[in-house]
Order: C-alpha cells, then sequence, then structure tokens
C-alpha cells in the first residue's frame, strides 16, 4: 500500500451486502471521528472512545436513520489507526447512501482486505494471522473454524518465532567468528549447533506434513464413493446427504460423471465425489466419467470402495480395475460390503489389504450411522495428530524452501565449509521463515494476499 493511500480515510460497509435487520460501516483513518461527526448528530458534544452513542445520520437537512456510532482511539483498534463503526439498520438503501454521504464527506472507499492490510502494516497481528481472519470468515465447520482460531491467536506464528530465535542465535555466534577468523576462536558450539540444525529440520517437517491434513480440515475432507457400475454408489451418497442427490437407477451407468456434495459430521466438513461406476466397453461419453473417476481416486482422501460381491476373487478383480493406476499409501480406506440384506455371501472376516471393512446396506439405512462415526473419527486423528498445524499453500511453500536452505546449511557443515557459507545457508532460512509472517514481504505478495478479503474487512 503506497504511504500515501495509507494516510486516507477509509470506509466500507463490514456486513455482508444483503438487506437485513443491522448492518456496519466502519471508518479507519487519522480524520475517521471528524468525518463522521459531519454527518452524525448526538446530544452529546464530546464523544469518547470505546462508547457507543445513539444519534442520527442526517442526509442534508434529513434524517437518513437512526443508529449507534462507537469510537475506537489509535492505537486501541482493530487497525492501530482511529476507527468509527457506525450500526445502521439493514436496508440495502441506508447502506449506500451512509457510504456516499463519508465519501462526499470526504473518505475513500476502501479496497478489499484494506483494514486488514492496515492492521498488519500498524503491528496489530503478522501476516500468517491476518490471512487466518480470511479463513475465519470462510471456515464451515467447527474443526476449520478452530483451525483458524488456533492460528489467529499466533500458534503457527509462535512456532515460527521459537525456530528463528533458536538459528538466530547460532547465526550471530558463527558470523561473530568470521570477525575473529585471524585469531582462529569458536563461539559456536559445533555439536550444539548440529543438533539444533537436525531439531529444527524435524519440526518443519512435521509442519509440512501437517499440510494435508490441515488443507482438507479447512476446505473439507475428500472422499470418493468408488466401484463397479450398480453395486449402490449413488444410494450411499443419498443415504450420507440424508436427500435424493444422485439419480439411482438399475440400469448400469446412469453415473456418468462425477456427482459432489458436502455434509458436516461432529464438526468436521466432509466433501463426497460419486464417481461414474468404473467398467470396460463403456462408450466415449462414459469413458471421459470413468477418466474424471480415476482423478477423484487420486485426489481424495478417503476411498470408500463400495461392492456388492466379496468373494476373494471377486475383491482381486475389482481391485484391479479400480485402483491399479492409483498409490493408495496415504489414503485411508473403507472396503463397503453393500446390499448385505440381500446378499448371499457371508460378511463375517472379510479381510482385504488394509482396508477397513464394513458391512451395509446403503437403500435400508444399515450401517450408515456406524460409517459416519468412523469418518469422523479418522477426520479427528489426523487433527489430533499434529500440534500445529498449517493449512496455507503460501506456508507450505516458504516452508519448502525454509527446509531446502536448512538441508543446505546441514550439508556446508558437515562437509566442513566455511562459516561465511554456512552463514549463507542461515540466513536464507531465516528469509523464508519470516516471510511466513511478514517480516519480509514484497508488495505484490501483500496486494495478492489482501485481494482476497472482503471490502470492509
Amino acid at each position: 500500500m503506497e504511504n500515501n493511500q495509507q494516510q486516507e480515510t477509509i470506509c466500507a460497509i463490514s456486513t455482508p451486502m444483503a438487506k437485513g435487520a443491522i448492518a456496519i460501516i466502519r471508518i479507519s483513518g487519522k480524520d475517521a471521528l471528524t468525518l463522521a461527526s459531519q454527518i452524525f448528530r448526538t446530544h452529546t458534544a464530546n464523544i469518547q472512545a470505546r462508547k457507543a452513542y445513539f444519534g442520527h445520520i442526517f442526509d442534508g437537512e434529513d434524517i437518513l436513520d437512526d443508529v449507534l456510532l462507537t469510537y475506537f482511539q489509535a492505537p486501541h483498534s482493530f487497525t492501530g489507526e482511529d476507527m468509527v463503526e457506525i450500526s445502521t439498520h439493514g436496508s440495502l438503501y441506508i447502506q449506500e447512501r451512509l457510504i456516499a454521504l463519508l465519501i462526499e464527506a470526504g473518505c475513500r472507499l476502501a479496497t478489499p482486505g484494506e483494514f486488514t492490510q492496515r492492521a498488519f502494516l500498524n503491528g496489530k497481528l503478522d501476516l500468517s494471522q491476518a490471512e487466518a481472519i480470511a479463513d475465519l470468515i470462510a471456515s464451515q465447520s467447527k474443526a476449520a473454524h478452530h483451525l483458524a482460531m488456533n492460528n489467529l491467536r499466533g500458534q503457527v506464528s509462535k512456532k515460527i518465532a521459537l525456530l528463528r530465535d533458536k538459528l538466530i542465535h547460532f547465526s550471530a555466534l558463527m558470523e561473530l567468528e568470521l570477525d575473529f577468523s585471524e585469531e582462529d576462536v569458536e563461539f559456536a558450539d559445533r555439536k550444539q549447533f548440529s543438533d539444533l540444525l537436525d531439531d529444527i529440520e524435524t519440526e518443519i517437517v512435521k509442519l509440512l506434513q501437517s499440510f494435508q491434513s490441515g488443507n482438507a480440515i479447512k476446505k473439507g475432507m475428500a472422499v470418493a464413493i468408488v466401484g463397479k457400475p450398480n453395486v449402490g454408489k449413488s444410494t450411499l451418497l443419498n443415504a450420507l446427504l440424508k436427500e435424493e442427490r444422485a439419480i439411482v437407477s438399475d440400469i448400469s451407468g446412469t453415473t456418468r460423471d462425477t456427482i459432489e456434495d458436502t455434509i458436516q459430521l461432529n464438526g468436521f466438513l466432509f466433501r463426497f465425489v460419486d464417481t461414474a461406476g468404473i467398467r470396460e466397453n463403456a462408450d466415449v461419453i462414459e469413458q471421459l466419467g470413468i477418466q474424471r473417476s480415476f482423478n477423484a481416486i487420486e485426489n481424495a482422501m478417503i476411498i470408500l470402495w463400495v461392492v456388492d460381491k466379496w468373494t476373494p476373487q471377486d475383491l482381486q478383480e475389482q481391485y484391479q480395475s479400480l485402483f491399479a493406476q492409483t498409490n493408495l499409501s496415504d489414503k485411508k480406506k473403507f472396503l463397503l460390503l453393500n446390499k448385505i440384506d440381500t446378499a448371499q455371501e457371508q460378511t463375517g472376516n472379510i479381510v482385504f489389504e488394509d482396508f477397513s471393512t464394513l458391512p451395509i446396506s446403503a437403500k435400508n439405512n444399515v450401517n450408515i450411522s456406524a460409517l459416519e462415526q468412523q469418518l469422523s473419527t479418522y477426520a479427528q486423528s489426523c487433527y489430533e495428530s499434529h500440534e500445529t498445524m498449517i493449512s496455507n499453500l503460501r506456508h507450505y511453500h516458504a516452508f519448502e524452501n525454509a527446509l531446502q536452505a536448512l538441508r543446505q546449511a546441514k550439508d556446508s557443515f558437515s562437509n566442513g565449509l566455511s562459516n561465511d557459507l554456512i552463514a549463507v545457508d542461515i540466513r536464507q532460512t531465516l528469509y523464508f521463515l519470516s516471510e511466513i509472517v511478514g517480516e519480509v514481504s514484497n508488495e505484490d505478495i501483500l496486494s495478492e494476499i489482501f485481494s482476497k478479503f472482503c471490502i470492509g474487512k
């Protein structure tokens, strides 16, 4: 943000732009109260910070609305600047007219994310916390909300600060040795430094490994419902969603494309994908759906393999046609023995590979609640398996770069290279860690991040 823009007083509607009982208009900048006072009148002559005042918004000589005005004095506000919040009735006309009056008084309409960007620039929060605000607003489940709140409260920031402080301490000692190179002295304990690099590498690897779960919790865990045609995949989707979302028919190949929908189970969001039945001799259109089925299997975190025949030979043949092209090692896998109410085969002691086996009847809702419980238990285990969890792709790439630089430092150290070369790699590691919290950044990165926010936040 240009300095002259940051000096301007901005305004925006902070609540959704729709008709409602109440709407909130925000004003931020050094002239926030002065400009608001040009159109707001109350019985109190001196408006004090952190108090709400009832009054009227005037449009010329006419009253536009009865409102509540609250003043927050810098630096004790969200943006760190003087701020005013006006609570009005939620008429679209009132909201739009009030913004127009503020602009006429001298405010500028805020750009997307500009309030949060000012909070970051004024040191009220770091960049990872600013991004957590966007995640908090977008959260669709209890788990996603909890994850965003942890990051807003600085869980990732604190972890980075701890790693940086340790690296900075040893880096400073090693660079100090460069100033006394002619005297051949050592200020940094080599064994401690080696152990430190190992510990930090372990911590960064853990954070990188948490991304798959963190991203899935934020966006919803991808679940692929797969199987041969007419085994009950669409019936299962409808049973899970508790609505007729997918067309069910006895005709093989009814589902010719993927069908997606989401549900929440015990506070976790799941994205279910009902895939086209995979078979040979399919027509051209069906082949396109089958290819999307393979893509869904590849991208899924959880596999629900639905079968209606489960002899060892049947399972082996179906497994080869469904999963031969895919690496399933990092996925949670369920083998669902469907149509147990009409099946001839026994369901007891069915074991196949590392799939969790569950007999069900999707049509008659048998064991569907047990499946839902197992899905939510797995999601809970993913959430609890990481002390600190990242869910932001920008953070993931920065940690990847930091890990690469750190490993280069380890190689340089183990190969006995000079301190100045090791110090370069350590500084590079610190750079990428600092990039996450915004201690080093550029205008393009900031613009990209905050442009994704809504106006008024």
